[in-house]
C-alpha cells in the first residue's frame, strides 16, 4: 500500500487491528482461562493429566488456539507501528522490539504444551516410562510453559508501557486509552514477576491484578473496531511529523 494510502485510510488499519485484536483476547481467554482452569488442576500431575486425556479434543484445540495467538499478533504488530509511528518513530520501534521478543518467547513456550500430548500419548517409546513418571514429566512441561510464558509477557508489558505513551501523545486516540495500557502494562510486570520470583505473592494477586490489563486491551481493542482514529487529528500528527 502506497504512502497516500496509508495516510488517507488509517481507519482500514484500525478496524483490521481491532479484528485481530478480538480473535487474540477471545482465544487467550478461552485457552487460558476456560480451558486451563478447567483441566489443570495445581500440584496434581496425575489429575491433571486425567483431565487432559478425558478431554483431548478440548485440550487440542485450546493448544491451536494459543499457537494461533502469536501468529495473529505479528498482523497486530504491524497495524500498532502504522497507527503510532507518526508520534516517535524511534519509540514505536522499541515497541516493535519488546513485541517481537515477546511474541518469540510465546512462540517457543507453547511448544511444552504440544510435548504435553507427546507424553501423554501411546507411543511404543514411552513404554519404558510408568505412567506415574509420565504425567511428572508432562506437568513439568506444562510448568515450562508458565516460565516461558510469563517471561513473554515481561516483555509485552513493556510493550504495552511505550504504546500507552504513544497513544497519550498521539492526539487521534483517547488519552485515557493510553493511560490504561500503561496500567496494563505495569499489572502485566508486577503478576509476571511475581510469578517467576515471588510466588507467594503470586498466590495473593493473580488474577486479580491482571484485571486492569484485560480492561485496558478490551478498550484499545473495542476503539480500533469501532471508531478508529480521529482523522483530523490524525492528519494534524501527519503534517507536524513530516
Amino acid at each position: 500500500m502506497t504512502n497516500h494510502a496509508v495516510e488517507t485510510s488509517p481507519q482500514v488499519y484500525a478496524r483490521i487491528g481491532g479484528v485481530l485484536y478480538l480473535i487474540i483476547i477471545v482465544f487467550g481467554l478461552f485457552a487460558e482461562g476456560f480451558v486451563n482452569n478447567a483441566l489443570i488442576v495445581s500440584g496434581d500431575p496425575a489429575a491433571t493429566a486425567h483431565n487432559i486425556m478425558a478431554h483431548p479434543l478440548l485440550w487440542r484445540v485450546s493448544v491451536a488456539g494459543n499457537m494461533l495467538v502469536p501468529l495473529l499478533a505479528v498482523g497486530l504488530l504491524l497495524v500498532e507501528y502504522v497507527l503510532l509511528r507518526s508520534v516517535s518513530k524511534h519509540l514505536v520501534l522499541l515497541a516493535v522490539f519488546f513485541n517481537l521478543v515477546s511474541l518469540a518467547v510465546e512462540a517457543v513456550s507453547k511448544l511444552y504444551l504440544l510435548d504435553m500430548l507427546a507424553l501423554l500419548g501411546d507411543a511404543a517409546y514411552l513404554k519404558v516410562f510408568s505412567a506415574a513418571q509420565l504425567q511428572t514429566l508432562a506437568y513439568l512441561a506444562l510448568k515450562s510453559h508458565d516460565v516461558a510464558w510469563n517471561s513473554a509477557l515481561i516483555f509485552f508489558g513493556c510493550t504495552c508501557l511505550v504504546n500507552g505513551y504513544l497513544i497519550f501523545r498521539s492526539g487521534y486516540l483517547p488519552k485515557a486509552i493510553g493511560v490504561m495500557m500503561q496500567i496494563a502494562g505495569l499489572s502485566y510486570l508486577i503478576a509476571c514477576i511475581a510469578a517467576l520470583f515471588a510466588p507467594a505473592l503470586a498466590n495473593l494477586i493473580l488474577p486479580a491484578i491482571l484485571l486492569p490489563s484485560l480492561i485496558g486491551e478490551s478498550s484499545l481493542c473495542l476503539w480500533l473496531l469501532l471508531k478508529g482514529v480521529n482523522l483530523t487529528k490524525w492528519n494534524e500528527r501527519l503534517d507536524v511529523a513530516r
